[in-house]
């Protein structure tokens, strides 16, 4: 299975493409977790967040993988506890299908993502700056891998 990481941003600080990277290459090519950047429309004086998230939102609806499963990052969301997230990612592990997981901008995430979406999670009741959740997501997607497969990483 592969999961990608469709998220808005390029050029992240150095400590957001190591902690993602630290995580996504601890994964087993069986459930491989790839990043895929969707570039941010640049913002000024002139124009709207709701204009520069809906043209975001065409560029992360584009850059789907044929037949994923879409899940949205969304505050609105449904919290998942780890034991959750290992039992969905079991789920997804056996549907045979990838998974691409929405990661949205500054502005959060279009309203025709969030419509795609055949799943909204909430990673916390909290607002992160959006760099961070691309390394708490590949931290917790690695944990939960290792709940499914009784790693010794998660020792709850």
């Amino acid at each position: 299975m592969k999961i990608t990481l469709i998220a808005v941003g390029r050029k992240m600080p150095a400590w957001v493409e190591q902690g993602y990277n630290e995580y996504a290459r601890r994964m087993p090519k069986e459930c491989n977790l790839q990043l895929l950047e969707i570039e941010a429309e640049k913002r000024g004086k002139s124009g709207s967040s709701q204009r520069w998230m809906e043209q975001e939102g065409k560029r992360m609806l584009a850059a789907i993988p044929k037949g994923d499963r879409v899940v949205a990052l969304d505050v609105e969301g449904a919290s998942w506890t780890t034991k959750k997230l290992a039992l969905q990612l079991e789920n997804w592990m056996h549907a045979g299908t990838g998974v691409s997981l929405f990661v949205g901008g500054p502005d959060g995430l279009a309203p025709e993502c969030l419509k795609r979406a055949d799943q909204r999670w909430s990673l916390s009741n909290l607002t992160f700056p959006h760099p961070l959740v691309r390394v708490v997501l590949a931290e917790q997607i690695y944990r939960s891998w290792s709940v499914v497969n009784n790693h010794p990483y998660h020792r709850a």
